[in-house]
């Protein structure tokens, strides 16, 4: 993965860094008696994969919440919640993986508080979804002071059914108010969470990774974990402070104690600042130019702020040298979002910043454009479309869902130097191969393909991965591809990536993980 796309017999490791690489001849002239020498068999290394945004805790709380993902029906659904509140004590929270009810159930719908009740009386549930909705039962309302009199919050609602009552479905902004009276887990439980969750992602190939919107107590464990030597994932941290109403005590918060963007180690380090602006294409809250195709009411989905207040919100945060990333999905958000962009570039230079449009899914090829002019990062996730394209088309159309994720035209347009790949995990599956085999076939499981004309080179796919990876974090110089002085990162595979046959990409598996010249994983 440098830039002459070398492919090498050997390389040699130390201190952490790669010393060679080269002919097998001349690796092996380099060894001593104590080094430790592996074998491969002829078997594919690749620089470790960097996983551009993802929330990664959720790969370690298996045991800790009650996993939805399995859920295909109503019925599926509440006896998982019913077998795991056995487990539970009354009055104890129950709360859940991420997990997508209108593309996961038959039904194609979220559950009701009365539903959750009937299998979890006595427990107050919260089952948190992919973003932008959750559920919560009775008891869950209660503990957070919410009933069916309490106004919606700015940006959010309670939602309620034809006779006034509250169904536990909550929209947006009103999704924090009960996510605060969640009890937290002990520090313990999440130090243990978060090695957990390294271990998975290193059983991928996965070396480092962009943790896509981190509370600051988050912050605090990884770096417990950092300073006792446990740390097996190198984490590009977007801090994700709640905007507060007032202007004032968001520049107090942003200016904090003087650090920003770039202030860390090899092993943790501040990448941004995360600000939300729209939904999803799978929620019907992605904000569109055009009214969505069922909308009776010219809707046009969702914005969490203004965009003036989002001018303020990414200005305040330029200025005291915090790079911004957004989460947009619609043409109408990614306009808006430009907007402020550009409008914080005025006031002060952010086209050395690599600012991030994160996930940009239904960016168009203008707004490519006015993104590379500012410099401006888009960080995507191909695997998105694996299991949810047909939601996507069934919302939206399909000549959308073609559009969705036009990964070719991006190369075409920006260069492979300003994108890179990420999963946004637990939203979509961490498996990397898994989101290349999407990026180079375009197929979702059952073979239908969406947007043929986008699908890229498997080379370029890796990169996306690797190289281009790399410079989220300004690190190209310092890991993204297999070169002498670059961090011993990396990955070995179980087949050659470069030559199997397309359907079995996604099944590759990774075989040895080594971070900083230390192994740690092997199957």
């Amino acid at each position: 993965m440098d830039g002459r796309s070398t492919v090498a017999e050997a390389l040699a490791v130390r201190n952490g860094k790669i010393l060679l690489v080269g002919n097998n001849a001349t690796i092996k002239q380099s060894a001593g008696p104590q080094t430790r020498v592996i074998d491969l068999g002829g078997r594919s290394v690749v620089p470790g994969l960097i996983d551009t945004h993802a929330h990664f805790k959720a790969a370690g709380l298996a045991e800790y919440v009650v996993n939805m993902s399995r859920a295909r029906s109503v019925a599926e659904a509440l006896d998982a919640i019913k077998a795991f509140a056995a487990k539970k004590k009354p009055g104890e929270w129950i709360t859940s993986s991420a997990w997508h009810p209108p593309s996961q159930l038959d039904e194609k719908r979220y559950l009701t508080r009365q539903e959750i009740d009937s299998v979890a009386p006595n427990n107050p549930v919260y089952l948190r979804t992919v973003g932008h909705f959750s559920m919560a039962n009775t008891l869950a309302l209660q503990k957070a002071g919410i009933d069916k009199t309490t106004s919606n919050p700015s940006g959010g609602s309670f939602e309620k059914d034809a006779s006034g009552e509250l169904t536990g479905v909550l929209v947006e902004t009103a999704i924090d108010r009960v996510e605060k009276a969640v009890p937290p887990f002990t520090e313990e439980d999440e130090i243990r969470q978060f090695k957990i969750a390294e271990g998975v992602l290193n059983s991928y190939g996965i070396t480092s990774a962009v943790e896509g919107a981190t509370e600051a107590r988050d912050i605090r464990t990884l770096q417990k974990i950092v300073r006792s030597g446990d740390a097996s994932l190198r984490v590009g941290v977007m801090f994700r402070p709640e905007p507060p109403a007032d202007m004032s005590v968001w520049e107090t918060m942003i200016s904090g104690n003087g650090a920003s963007s770039g202030f860390g180690d090899d092993w943790l380090r501040f990448a941004g600042i995360k600000i939300f602006y729209d939904g999803g294409m799978t929620l019907k809250t992605a904000l569109m130019r055009e009214a969505y195709p069922d909308s009776h009411d010219d809707y046009h989905g969702i914005a969490q702020q203004t965009p003036e207040r989002l001018k303020q919100l990414v200005s305040i945060c330029n200025r005291f040298d915090w790079r911004v990333g957004v989460h947009v999905v619609g043409d109408l958000g990614i306009d808006q979002v430009l907007d402020a962009f550009e409008a914080a570039d005025k006031e002060k230079s952010i086209r050395d910043r690599r600012f991030v449009l994160i996930h940009a899914s239904l960016i168009r090829p203008e707004q490519m454009e006015r993104a590379r002019r500012l410099g401006v990062r888009i960080d995507f996730q191909n695997v998105f479309m694996w299991d949810k394209a047909a939601t996507v088309e069934r919302f939206l159309g399909k000549a959308t869902a073609n559009r969705a994720l036009p990964t070719k035209t991006l190369i075409e347009q920006m260069g492979m130097d300003n994108l890179g790949a990420g999963t946004d995990f637990p939203v979509n599956p961490i498996n990397p191969f898994l989101n290349m085999f999407i990026m180079v076939t375009r197929k979702d499981p059952n073979g239908n393909v969406y947007g043929g004309s986008e699908a890229i080179s498997r080379e370029q796919a890796l990169r996306l991965y690797t190289s281009s990876a790399s410079r989220y974090m300004f690190d190209e110089a310092r890991k993204g591809s297999l070169e002498p002085g670059k961090l011993a990162d990396l990955a070995v595979l179980s087949a050659d990536f470069m030559t199997v046959p397309d359907d079995q990409i996604k099944e590759i598996k990774t075989d040895i993980t080594m971070v900083g010249g230390k192994v740690v994983f092997q199957r």
